[in-house]
């Protein structure tokens, strides 16, 4: 089987695609890309089919060699990717033939970049999925949840055929990775039992971007600790929710999540912001404003509208 041989895997490379739905009920995390905006449009980009699996690439420091004739994307961080020395555009899809390499510098603005390519990656799906998740030992390239190694070969199948030219997304629809976000968040789970100055404080503080960071959870740090309501149960937990620990410093959780928390939970952050959040570097500021639930779920049916995405019930699981 042929396709793009790793030369350097960078610090984290692992393949996704539309996450592992329908298993939380078993304590299976849903996994997934952090940045499933950045997903959608390398897929997008090549007129794959939505959730195709894409590489996420964390920081950068990846270098691929082409074994078939094809045509790739590159969105999410700007990495300062070039073929065999030639820059290659950001957000805009480029083409590879059998014997170049494919250089990623390390992130220059944000923290992933997605790299999609013509019908989409192959890996060995494992409960209906191949999105990687390392703690749990699932998916990947073998379906044993393990990161991109030197050596191993991205399957995907020669595609030159498919596009005559080159084509980016609008500059409208790529964000500006250095900007400290507003995080839209809809309150929630224990939100109404939060006292109304605790609400007041943690919209009205700004907040960094702990290196306690990782794509099971972003911690926050505040000058002004949250005190939290007392709870005696654990509840079910999915990416975006807010936990409040005894000490008072947030945490938002993300794509490779637990199903079940104890810490009471703010609310919930918006899908979409989400992506943003998974940009942010350590020490990042972000701060977050109230929303309501209709308008989320407004901003998310234009978006799976506007990647034909419609086959796919994501309130399954």
């Amino acid at each position: 089987m042929k396709g793009l041989k790793v030369i350097k895997p960078g610090p984290l490379s692992l393949l996704q695609d539309v996450g592992r739905y329908g298993w939380r009920h078993l304590g299976v995390s849903t996994s997934g890309p952090m940045d499933r905006q950045a997903a959608a449009w390398a897929n997008h980009l090549l007129e794959n089919p939505y959730g195709s699996p894409v590489l996420e690439i964390a920081l950068g420091g990846v270098e691929l060699e082409a074994q078939v004739d094809t045509w790739l994307v590159l969105t999410g961080a700007p990495l300062g990717a070039t073929v065999d020395g030639q820059t290659v555009p950001a957000w805009s899809r480029f083409c590879m033939k059998a014997g170049q390499r494919l250089q990623l510098g390390f992130a220059q603005a944000g923290q992933r970049a997605y790299l999609g390519v013509v019908g989409g990656f192959r890996g060995k799906a494992v409960l209906g999925s191949v999105a990687t998740h390392c703690r749990e030992g699932l998916g990947g390239l073998n379906g044993d949840g393990q990161a991109l190694q030197a050596d191993d070969i991205l399957v995907c199948s020669p595609g030159l055929e498919a596009f005559d030219k080159a084509l980016g997304a609008a500059s409208r629809f790529i964000p500006d990775y250095r900007e400290s976000p507003v995080l839209r968040l809809v309150v929630g789970g224990d939100g109404e039992a939060f006292a109304v100055e605790q609400r007041d404080r943690f919209f009205g503080s700004s907040w960094r971007i702990s290196p306690q960071a990782d794509r099971m959870g972003i911690r926050l740090q505040g000058d002004a600790p949250l005190a939290a309501p007392v709870r005696q149960w654990s509840l079910g937990v999915l990416a975006g929710a807010v936990q409040v620990p005894p000490e008072g410093q947030p945490i938002v959780l993300m794509a490779d999540c637990q199903t079940m928390g104890g810490y009471p939970v703010l609310g919930f952050v918006h899908p979409l912001d989400l992506c943003r959040l998974a940009q942010c570097p350590a020490h990042h500021e972000v701060r977050f404003r109230p929303m309501e639930l209709e308008e989320a779920q407004g901003d998310l049916k234009r978006f799976y509208r506007f990647f034909k995405h419609h086959e796919m019930n994501l309130c399954a699981d």
